[in-house]
């Protein structure tokens, strides 16, 4: 599995476009899950390692916000985040629209 992160509008999906990826291929919208239901992010880690590539959200660099359903969801995500790093093939942040492979 190839993990594609970035900020948004950084040009991770059009990284994964340049790619070849199919829809079928591609896991995206990771932020959106996690954000309705922190407490469960984990459980999307074993779908997720299935597809060919998957883009998440970057949030570990941005300020810590003051509602705590927000940072226990960045907090969530940054998790799942890092295992998807763990188990995948290939790490690629898109910073710009240039991609920098981490792993």
């Amino acid at each position: 599995m190839l993990l594609i992160i970035g900020g948004v509008g950084a040009g991770a999906r059009e990284y994964a476009d340049s790619l070849g990826l199919g829809e079928s291929d591609l896991a995206e919208g990771v932020w959106d899950a996690v954000y309705d239901n922190p407490a469960e992010a984990m459980a999307l880690l074993e779908p997720l390692c299935l597809k060919a590539a998957v883009i998440c959200e970057e949030v570990g660099s941005g300020v810590v916000p003051i509602d705590r359903r927000e940072r226990e969801a960045r907090e969530a995500m940054g998790r799942l985040t890092a295992e998807l790093a763990a188990r995948a093939q290939s790490v690629v942040r898109v910073v710009a629209g240039i991609p920098v492979t981490l792993k």
